[in-house]
């Protein structure tokens, strides 16, 4: 098997930590503000299952490993890493004490909740990077995009650790950032709509299958700019250890 499919399957689990992370932290969040909603339909938890879109979570990532095989890859080039989308957490504003603020918090926790692991991620390849045999070598691997199969089959157990946090750094930034596009149905419209004034509201509301069209078409590329200066400081940091 080679060394890029071996990656892809190992980002295939990173992405549904990911994706069931978000959704927890969106339930946990709304849980702890007065909605119980979430938390009544199970789905505060890492669990992946409770979390699962059939379309979006295994459907789709199964598509970008396959498609390169085919040569073609989906979201604007971000095929050098899985990106897809869970099942949305349910939310009753209603059970808010202060409507507004509370799902705008509820609604920041997902995307914030992936900055944090892919944080955390960066720390957790710092330490492989510092103690591990071979670790630096294996991070310098992965933050200069240069695959060297040699290196790989002499650090059979650094090298699975390293793919799977620096492609927790690469994912959970892209669907922060994606997640934070300010089109329905992303965490960004569900923000904004609470700042539009009533007339514009309506249109904003009514964008329904036209705005599934934009976010497909164009959403990628957005992202992969946003994303680029964020990673950068990620791998600029990993090149220096």
């Amino acid at each position: 098997m080679s060394p890029e499919i071996v990656i892809k399957v190992f980002q295939f689990f990173v992405l549904l930590f990911a994706l069931s992370l978000k959704e927890c932290a969106h339930g946990w969040v709304a849980w702890r503000l007065g909605d119980p909603t979430a938390r009544m339909l199970g789905r505060v938890t890492l669990n992946p299952v409770p979390h699962i879109d059939p379309l979006g979570t295994i459907i789709m990532p199964l598509i970008q490993i396959i498609g390169p095989l085919l040569g073609f890859t989906l979201f604007g080039g971000s095929g050098f890493f899985l990106f897809g989308w869970g099942k949305p957490t349910p939310i009753t504003t209603r059970n808010f004490r202060k409507p507004v603020r509370d799902d705008v918090l509820s609604t920041l926790a997902g995307p914030l909740s992936n900055v944090l692991f892919a944080v955390v991620s960066l720390i957790v390849l710092i330490c492989l990077a510092k103690f591990a045999p071979l670790g630096a070598e294996n991070v310098h691997m992965m933050a200069f995009g240069m695959i060297s199969p040699d290196l790989i089959q002499r650090s059979s157990i650094v090298f699975p650790l390293v793919v799977i946090f620096y492609s927790a750094i690469t994912i959970n930034l892209f669907i922060a950032i994606f997640n934070l596009i300010p089109l329905p149905p992303l965490d960004g419209a569900r923000i904004l709509r609470h700042f539009l004034p009533y007339n514009a509201l309506n249109t904003f509301d009514r964008l329904g299958m036209f705005s599934l069209l934009i976010i497909f078409l164009v959403g990628g590329p957005i992202t992969s700019i946003a994303l680029s200066p964020a990673l950068a400081i990620f791998n600029g940091i990993l090149r220096t250890i």
